[in-house]
């Protein structure tokens, strides 16, 4: 089932949202931490990227093609931010590889978005 255009930018909200909780965790759940200073990078490089293409969701209406847009936003927020959340709060590197998958994805979103 395609998502109507318009619920896009409540997704958008729902992801910024998300975003924001995120960065309040990151500012004061992790800086009492024993994480070392590359996991905490790692972190607010998600956060970072999370809130901006959550920004970039809010514009997908607006695109001629919002389902595909929308849809490689999602994707790529998910497959890039995920993992480096992930590796930043646990450590565990693991899931690193989907990152440039989702790198990519966040990519061709714009590209979307543009055409």
């Amino acid at each position: 089932m395609a998502v109507p255009a318009r619920l896009w930018g409540r997704i958008g909200g729902i992801s910024g949202a998300a975003a924001v909780a995120a960065a309040a965790y990151g500012a004061h759940g992790l800086r009492r931490s024993d994480r070392d200073e590359y996991q905490k990078e790692l972190y607010e490089t998600a956060n970072r990227y999370h809130l901006l293409h959550s920004l970039a969701l809010l514009a997908v209406p607006h695109a001629r093609r919002p389902a595909m847009a929308g849809s490689l936003f999602c994707a790529g927020l998910t497959l890039f931010c995920l993992p480096l959340y992930y590796h930043g709060l646990t450590g565990d590197p693991s899931l690193n590889r989907a990152a440039p998958v989702g790198g990519s994805l966040l990519i061709l979103a714009w590209a979307a978005l543009a055409l």
